[in-house]
């Protein structure tokens, strides 16, 4: 037995009591699976986020309150709900989670870090600055896997509050604000057309002037549309003048076809004006610019989660 000031040579081994006292019995993955079921509610869902199975996410979680000795959630039909243990363990298991990542990170290895990003971005962001986006974080975590979903931003708010998406890039309002919104920027609209069309209206109509072509815009629920329908209504205008397109990508096209004049976001005509295939219109009333924000919330995400935050600030400014 070793007494007390007792010199110790390097390479020695100490024994002190029972050595299993010391050996971890609990893993990352184990810890893991427990946020992401208490995160998105149920096993299925939680096995899904992390790409693997609903038996894997169980066998993780029943071996973590073995070792721990407690019970950590109330399994109920369809749900799950943390026990008093389960709530004061969650907050420690997110500490352990988040310092896994932060050696990693500042080892500077990075690519060790082979998780699953759920990204929520609406159409806007697809067809114009996601491609820089993703480039991006390639260079900054190279095996990050990215599960993209490209939809209405209402919609996306609707599945980050459900816990489906761990990041949303997407404009407001929003229903919850529980999650971090950080500021990305804003997308100015413009009237656009083609030379068929300027030719009949001129390059700097009156909107009345425009409303003699049909209206080419896109989904009737963004804030735009709305304040268009508004702005018809309080110059006496004819709304049934104005087309809305849920999918951006196909309204270009009718702009370059001559079907009408154009109030669309300018970064999405912008090459295509370049090109001289549209022209700029200049009028008298144009909305409000579209503000873009990244959401997410920051007390049970992943660190790298809040870094693709900022990257998305990089990546939607004008190159």
């Amino acid at each position: 037995m070793l007494e007390l000031g007792e010199h110790v040579p390097i390479g020695s081994i100490i024994s002190i009591g029972d050595p299993n006292m010391i050996k971890s019995q609990i893993t990352l993955k184990q810890l893991e699976a427990f946020a992401f079921v208490v995160d998105t509610g149920t096993f299925r869902a939680a096995a899904a986020a992390l790409g693997t199975t609903q038996p894997n996410i169980s066998a993780r979680i029943t071996a973590l309150e073995t070792a721990l000795d407690v019970s950590l959630l109330i399994r109920d039909a369809g749900s799950v709900r943390l026990t008093v243990d389960g709530e004061r363990l969650l907050l420690k298991t997110r500490d352990v989670l988040w310092a896994g990542e932060a050696l990693i990170v500042e080892a500077g290895r990075q690519e060790l870090i082979e998780e699953t990003l759920r990204l929520g971005v609406t159409e806007l962001v697809a067809c114009t600055w996601l491609q820089r986006f993703l480039r991006l974080m390639r260079d900054a975590y190279p095996k990050l896997r990215i599960q993209l979903e490209v939809d209405l931003s209402i919609a996306i708010d609707a599945r980050l509050m459900e816990g489906q998406l761990d990041l949303a890039l997407q404009t407001g309002p929003f229903k919850s604000k529980s999650f971090a919104s950080d500021a990305l920027g804003q997308e100015r609209y413009c009237w656009a057309a083609n030379s068929d069309v300027i030719k009949a209206v001129g390059t700097a109509p009156s909107l009345a002037a425009l409303f003699e072509q049909t209206i080419l815009t896109h989904a009737k629920h963004t804030q735009a549309c709305a304040a268009l329908h508004s702005i018809a209504a309080e110059q006496g205008l004819r709304r049934d003048r104005i087309v809305h397109s849920s999918a951006l990508s196909a309204c270009v096209p009718m702009v370059l076809e001559g079907l009408g004049a154009a109030m669309l976001p300018e970064r999405l005509v912008a090459a295509e004006i370049a090109a001289g295939d549209l022209h700029l219109i200049q009028t008298d009333w144009l909305p409000e610019p579209l503000s873009f924000f990244a959401r997410y919330a920051p007390a049970r995400s992943a660190r790298f989660v809040g870094k693709a935050a900022e990257i998305a600030h990089v990546a939607m400014q004008p190159q």
